[in-house]
């Protein structure tokens, strides 16, 4: 399993915009085979900031997600509303004995 980060920085003007779309869409992204968890977080400092923190069984499961008619869909609408360049991570667990 691999967890994705994705932080989003939106024009002030667009942040209810992106909201109203993710509400859309995260029925979509969350039923994408491979995607075993999906929420959206928002910074409680920056009202513009958000980040996607998702859950995957693998790294060509995302890589699929990111080739897909969904992912091609909602990024081209999601980066127009950005204020910032989105930055990722793509992250394994470290399993503490």
């Amino acid at each position: 399993m691999i967890v994705r980060i994705v932080k989003m920085t939106f024009r002030r003007e667009e942040v209810a915009r992106f909201q109203e779309l993710f509400e859309g869409w995260k029925p979509r992204i969350r039923s994408f085979p491979g995607c075993l968890h999906l929420e959206l977080l928002h910074d409680v400092n920056d009202p513009r900031i958000f980040f996607t923190y998702s859950h995957w069984d693998g790294p060509d499961d995302l890589e699929r997600y990111r080739t897909s008619a969904v992912f091609a869909d909602v990024w081209p609408v999601v980066k127009a509303l950005f204020e910032a360049p989105a930055e990722a991570w793509s992250v394994d667990r470290e399993h503490l004995v």
